[in-house]
């Protein structure tokens, strides 16, 4: 039995994640955390606004990118393997929680829980190098608080490290008008009230394009891979791993 903590309990990200734990046999819920919303229960455990009240064998942190590294320092300082579900990790702030993160534990930040986003990833870092030109265009709900999404900073360093890269020809009339340029790779960031997560990421050559596209239209996509992170974290080597791949 795996017991499981949570961080961020009450959150968009943290209830289904929460609801898949409670229904699942070989995990127990053994801690949530949340300081703004103490002595609130879910699923029969009460939310501590206490860090030092959080004990688990995995503790699964799924807090803005304001405060989850300050979060990290607690849970690795109490010695739980960490999964990590918060966005924003560019490459520096990765190679940051590198220098936080001792190397005794594994820590798997996931920029997206979900199973067809995962593989969307993997094809496009695949066919990265077989394209002239590459961009991805991330659509997100108007109340995201990032830019570009963790998704789309993890696909388009992947993409940049396997050969892939945007063609830099066009002259900005309006700053911003091509998007942001990570690893190479120009990203677009949609934010409309309609949108859960969607992210197309489109090739093209002479004369073709090639789009591998996913979106996810509810937050229980993100569930079963939480799970597998959480199952498979613990069988990692110490330090910081990327990507639901290293699980998968």
């Amino acid at each position: 039995m795996i017991r499981v903590a949570v961080s961020g309990a009450g959150g968009r990200l943290a209830g289904p994640i929460i609801a898949a734990i409670d229904s699942a046999d070989d995990l127990e819920l053994a801690s949530l955390y949340n300081p703004n919303r103490p002595g609130q229960e879910i699923a029969g455990v009460e939310i501590t606004p206490d860090p030092g009240q959080v004990s688990a064998d995995v503790l699964v942190e799924t807090v803005g990118a304001g405060y989850v590294l300050d979060n990290l320092r607690l849970w690795d300082e109490a010695g739980m393997a960490a999964v990590v579900g918060s966005s924003g990790f560019t490459a520096e702030r990765i190679e940051l929680l590198g220098e936080i993160w001792k190397d005794d534990r594994p820590c798997l930040v996931v920029p997206n829980f979900s199973i067809g986003a995962v593989l969307m990833m993997r094809f496009a870092r695949e066919i990265a190098d077989k394209f002239d030109a590459v961009e991805i265009i991330e659509r997100h709900h108007a109340h995201k608080p990032d830019a570009p999404s963790g998704t789309a900073l993890a696909t388009a360093m992947e993409i940049g490290r396997a050969g892939g890269a945007s063609i830099e020809t066009s002259r900005e009339l309006e700053e911003g008008a091509r998007g942001a340029s990570v690893e190479g790779v120009r990203v677009h960031s949609v934010r409309l009230p309609g949108l859960l997560s969607h992210q197309e990421v489109v090739f093209s050559n002479a004369g073709e394009v090639l789009s591998v596209e996913h979106m996810s239209t509810s937050y229980e996509s993100f569930a079963a891979g939480a799970l597998m992170a959480i199952r498979g974290v613990g069988a990692l080597s110490p330090g910081v791993h990327l990507g639901l791949d290293a699980v998968l």
